[in-house]
């Protein structure tokens, strides 16, 4: 059995193939996308559980309406809108909390993830941002991004307020985003 993985653009291998079952079929793409999934969540959510608390949410709705994805499209794409809107939905649930961001900027924030061409691409150009920023500013966003880090621990250990601390962070961030959509437009220029 010499069959390739499918593809974003490649048809489905479910009614025609005997030997794969719709199931199987859905657990490959989604674990081929996940990892660009988990991070353009990242890029939206305050901390890693709430990215699974998403990521499971948005596979659970993914498998629902399966037999509504058009073969041939991106399921990437699909699977990203589902995470997004799935994001957005969860933002509103915690929009309690003093450490949210702003409904334009989420927008902002998803608009430019999605735009980005790969994940790579777009790394390569944070990675340059980041390293512009002086040390002391890269040290904490790194500490606030890192895996399991709560950011109201890194505020306390940096000696601020919670919501000083969320507004020096957002500000880095929307720096970093700044950087970052110059760099891919001089790069596409």
């Amino acid at each position: 059995m010499n069959e390739s993985p499918p593809d974003d653009k490649t048809q489905l291998p479910i009614a025609d193939k005997g030997d794969r079952d719709i199931g199987e079929v859905f657990v490959q793409l989604l674990l081929e996308h996940e990892p660009q999934v988990r991070s353009f969540l990242r890029g939206l959510l305050p901390s890693w559980d709430d990215v699974d608390d998403v990521l499971q949410e948005a596979g659970l709705i993914a498998w629902r309406k399966f037999a509504d994805f058009e073969q041939g499209t991106a399921f990437g794409g699909w699977f990203l809108t589902i995470a997004r809107f799935e994001a957005l939905a969860h933002r509103r649930r915690i929009a309690r909390t003093p450490l949210v961001f702003a409904d334009d900027l989420w927008e902002l924030l998803a608009d430019e993830s999605v735009q980005n061409e790969t994940p790579t691409v777009y790394r390569r150009h944070l990675e340059t941002c980041l390293e512009k920023l002086p040390p002391e500013k890269r040290s904490i966003l790194l500490r606030v991004h890192a895996p399991g880090v709560v950011m109201r621990d890194v505020a306390l250990q940096t000696g601020r307020s919670e919501q000083a601390f969320y507004k020096v962070i957002q500000r880095l961030r929307t720096s970093l985003m700044q950087c970052v959509s110059k760099s891919l437009a001089a790069e596409n220029a």
